[in-house]
C-alpha cells in the first residue's frame, strides 16, 4: 500500500495500516511529518509550541505514533511528480526519480488555501496568512512592522492571535464576509451547538485580539490593498466610511479548498460542493474514489479539519485493507464505527462555518483589472473577453493568454478561471469543468529522469 501525504490524515491512515499487520510506504515531500497543520511540530520548542496553540502541540502526539509504528516506511522529502493508472507512484529523492507500485493507494494530499484575487494582491508584502503561520512554525519567523489581515474564518482568528502570542505588531483586522451571511448562517447554529469546543475556541480567540488592542474592522465592499513597490496600507469602507490603515505586511485568507491536482491528474471523478465553493473528488464513506484501487482522504475530499482528517485517514485504511481481503466486512464495520461517529461529531460545525464565512461576491468576481492568475499575470478581463469569444473552460483560455501553465500549474487560479467563465457564459460552473492537469505535479530535473533506469518496485506489504 502507498500513502501520498503525511499530515493527519495521512500519519493516521499509515498507523491504522500498521496496526493491521501490514507495510506500507508513505511519501511526502516536508522534511518532518505533519503536514501544513502539524508542520514541523516534532522539532517545535517548548516555547514555540506555546505560541502556537495546544491545537498544535496535539499533533506531536500523532507524529510520534508513527514514528514508532511497525511496517511504515516514512519517505521525508520525497516529492511525487506522476502516478500512473497501474498505480505506479514516481517520486523525486535525494536529485533521484524513483518509482514504487502501490496495489491501494491512498490520496492525503490536503488543503490550500483559497486564492484572493483582489486589487494589490500581487504586490511584495502580501501572502496568505497560511503562508505566515508556515513561517512560524517551520522557523519561529514572523513578519516584522505592521500587519493588517483580510478575509475570514477561523484561520484568521489564530493566525492573527498566534501572531500577537509571538510578539508581532497586528495593526488591524479586516473582515471581508458579508453580514448577511450571519442571518444564513443561523440555519445551521443548533448543529454549531453540538459541536461547543468550536464556538468556545473561536470566542477566545477573539477576545485575545480584542484584550490586544487589535482594530477590527468589517468592510462593506471590496478591499484594495495600496502601494507602489510594495503593500503600504489596505483600503476598504466599513459602515459607509472610507477607511485607510498602513501596513507593512499584508495577510490574505478567505478559507481553504481541497488541492485536487493530484486527483485531477489521476482523471478521477470530481463534484463542485456549492457550499465550500470548491471541486471535491467523488468518494465513498470510505474515501474510496472512482478509481476502486484509490482512496482519496483528510482535506483533499473535502474540508473539515484536522480532527476530522484523523478519522477520516484511519477509515481510509480499513476500507482499503478490506478490499484487499486484511479483514472481512463484518470487521471493518466494528472497527468503523466508532471513527464514523467522531468524524461526524467533528462535521457538525462545518455547515455554520462554511456559511458564516462564505466569501463575499466581489472577491469571485474580481474586477477586469484584476490579476487573477498570478504566473502569467492575466486578468479576470481578459478571462471574460475569452468567454465571450467562445472558450467554454479553463482548458481552452490556455490557448490564447497562458492562464494555467505558469509553475503553479493552475493551482492558484484553476477555481477563479472556472468560476468567471461559468459567470461570462451564463452556465454551471460544472458545464465550465477545470484545468487537465498533467504530469509532471511538480518540476524534475532531466537528470534525474534520466536516472530512472530501472522498473518500479512493488510497494511492501500488501
Amino acid at each position: 500500500m502507498a500513502i501520498i501525504g503525511a499530515g493527519p490524515a495521512g500519519m493516521s491512515a499509515a498507523c491504522q495500516v500498521a496496526e493491521l499487520g501490514l507495510s506500507v510506504i508513505l511519501m511526502d515531500e516536508q522534511p518532518r511529518a505533519g503536514g501544513q497543520i502539524y508542520r514541523n511540530v516534532g522539532a517545535a520548542s517548548r516555547g514555540r509550541l506555546d505560541w502556537l496553540g495546544p491545537d498544535y502541540a496535539r499533533g506531536r502526539t500523532l507524529v510520534e505514533r508513527l514514528a514508532i509504528a511497525q511496517g511504515v516506511s516514512h519517505l521525508t522529502s520525497a516529492t511525487v511528480w506522476d502516478v500512473s493508472p497501474t498505480l505506479a507512484v514516481s517520486y523525486l529523492l535525494d536529485g533521484r526519480a524513483a518509482q514504487c507500485r502501490a496495489k491501494h493507494l491512498i490520496v492525503a494530499t490536503g488543503a490550500m488555501e483559497r486564492p484572493s484575487p483582489l486589487p494589490g494582491w500581487t504586490l511584495p508584502g502580501v501572502m496568505n496568512a497560511g503562508a505566515a503561520q508556515i513561517m512560524m512554525k517551520a522557523g519561529g519567523a514572523v513578519p516584522e512592522g505592521r500587519i493588517v489581515l483580510v478575509g475570514g474564518g477561523p484561520l484568521l482568528y489564530l493566525v492573527a492571535a498566534q501572531l500577537l502570542d509571538a510578539g508581532a505588531q497586528v495593526a488591524a483586522l479586516v473582515e471581508t464576509s458579508p453580514t448577511q451571511n450571519r442571518k444564513h448562517a443561523l440555519r445551521h447554529l443548533m448543529g454549531a451547538l453540538r459541536a461547543p469546543g468550536y464556538l468556545i475556541k473561536g470566542m477566545r480567540l477573539l477576545t485575545r485580539i480584542r484584550r490586544a488592542g487589535v482594530a477590527h474592522h468589517f468592510a462593506d465592499g471590496e478591499v484594495t490593498i495600496e502601494g507602489d513597490n510594495k503593500a503600504e496600507a489596505v483600503a476598504f469602507k466599513a459602515g459607509g466610511k472610507a477607511q485607510r490603515i498602513g501596513a507593512d505586511t499584508v495577510l490574505l485568507h478567505h478559507g481553504v479548498i481541497p488541492n485536487v491536482q493530484l486527483t485531477r491528474m489521476l482523471r478521477l471523478e470530481h463534484d463542485w460542493d456549492p457550499r465550500q465553493l470548491a471541486w471535491r473528488p467523488r468518494c465513498d464513506a470510505y474515501g474510496v474514489s472512482s478509481h476502486e484501487a484509490i482512496s482519496v482522504t483528510g482535506d483533499g475530499a473535502g474540508i473539515g479539519g484536522a480532527r476530522a482528517a484523523e478519522c477520516s485517514g484511519a477509515l481510509a485504511a480499513l476500507g482499503a485493507a478490506c478490499r484487499l481481503g486484511v479483514i472481512d466486512a463484518s470487521a471493518l464495520q466494528a472497527q468503523a464505527a466508532p471513527l464514523q461517529a467522531e468524524h461526524q461529531a467533528q462535521l457538525r460545525i462545518r455547515p455554520f462555518l462554511d456559511t458564516l464565512y462564505r466569501p463575499p461576491e466581489w472577491l469571485l468576481t474580481p474586477t477586469d483589472d484584476t490579476i487573477v492568475c498570478r504566473c502569467e499575470e492575466v486578468t479576470a478581463g481578459q478571462i471574460r473577453e475569452m468567454a465571450r469569444l467562445g472558450c467554454s473552460g479553463p482548458n481552452q483560455t490556455k490557448f490564447f493568454s497562458r492562464s494555467g501553465m505558469g509553475p503553479c500549474q493552475g493551482r492558484m487560479c484553476g477555481v477563479t478561471v472556472a468560476q468567471l467563465i461559468a459567470q461570462s457564459r451564463g452556465v454551471p460552473i460544472e458545464a465550465a469543468g477545470y484545468y487537465r492537469i498533467r504530469p509532471p505535479l511538480k518540476p524534475v530535473p532531466l537528470a534525474a529522469l534520466a536516472s530512472m533506469d530501472a522498473p518500479p518496485q512493488p510497494a511492501q506489504g500488501r
